[in-house]
């Protein structure tokens, strides 16, 4: 899986549109200066950040999921998302727009979501600490997309309502270094923090009378890993825009794929989410002359890839 992941992102240095369509000849490369700009400062950043983004992605649906014994729950499902989108369109519509704003506010919003979760789920007296989290996160995230609809409302419809949408529809056409490191200590951070802990979720997925029968601390464990999932979801939420689907139908494949044991599937999850990612943004780059928003192909790839494994398990449980 490492091996693939890294013949995908050395080829997709070399696929695009200049100086024709298609990949680029290494001679040509070495020999034209433009080319070797082109590659280093726009398409390194780019590809790096699609890496980035969907391996955190796919490690926190991979977190959640086991987390709350429930796999159809996705990086965005505790306000994350929500908040951040927000955040954004409020900076759009009152703040100007300019993109490190957006991406700050994005990101503070983000973690607003799940803070607002967290307090509302303490507050809530039905069920257990996983219901009372599950259903405080549906509700955050409804009272930040009423917001966001709202806001998209006041917005200017010639100006800052296209600006929102766009963000919203998601890329990375405006990633540069600068961008990508600013956002580096969180990213890492958060997914080294899941990688060494992914021995942990198989024991706290089980109930917390069992896990705490077994010596674990599951409140506290369990509220680092969430927030290690959503760390780096909303340092590139803040950069890339939305993009749906590969938190949720990734770790399904790579539990499949690898088994429901965590500490092959976060991994194998990651390294998946990294490939189609990498491989969405080849799409978005080359199919047409002006680029595709990523988060449409990742939402269109993979709710096909969800409808195929339904449609294939149908078959087998008839069988």
């Amino acid at each position: 899986m490492g091996l693939g992941l890294l013949v995908v992102f050395l080829l997709s240095l070399l696929i695009g549109r200049y100086p024709a369509p298609g990949l680029i000849a290494w001679e040509r490369l070495t020999g034209d200066e433009l080319a070797q700009r082109l590659v280093l400062n726009l398409r390194l950043p780019r590809l790096l950040t699609a890496l980035l983004l969907e391996m955190s992605l796919s490690a926190a649906g991979t977190v959640f999921q086991l987390l709350f014994n429930n796999p159809l729950v996705e990086p965005g499902f505790l306000g994350v998302s929500q908040g951040a989108a927000l955040g954004a369109a409020f900076c759009i519509v009152f703040l100007g727009g300019s993109a490190w704003a957006v991406q700050g506010l994005a990101a503070i919003s983000a973690f607003a979501g799940l803070g607002f979760s967290y307090l509302l789920a303490r507050r809530i007296r039905y069920g257990g600490w996983v219901l009372r989290l599950v259903l405080a996160g549906i509700a955050v995230s409804a009272l930040f997309s009423a917001g966001l609809g709202l806001l998209k409302y006041m917005a200017d419809p010639l100006r800052q309502l296209p600006e929102i949408t766009f963000w919203l529809l998601g890329g990375l056409a405006s990633v540069t270094w600068p961008k990508i490191l600013t956002t580096l200590p969180a990213i890492l951070t958060g997914l080294l923090v899941m990688f060494l802990y992914r021995w942990r979720l198989n024991l706290l997925g089980l109930t917390e009378e069992t896990v705490f029968s077994l010596g674990a601390a599951p409140g506290r464990e369990r509220l680092l890993l969430i927030v290690a999932a959503v760390l780096p979801t909303a340092a590139l939420i803040s950069l890339a825009g939305m993009v749906g689907w590969v938190g949720l139908i990734v770790p399904h494949i790579a539990r499949r794929l690898f088994g429901a044991d965590a500490r092959f599937a976060l991994p194998a999850a990651m390294l998946l989410g990294g490939v189609f990612t990498i491989l969405c943004d080849d799409l978005a780059r080359t199919l047409l002359a002006g680029e595709i928003p990523l988060g449409i192909l990742t939402s269109f790839l993979g709710a096909m890839v969800f409808l195929g494994s339904m449609i294939l398990q149908g078959v087998r449980v008839q069988r």
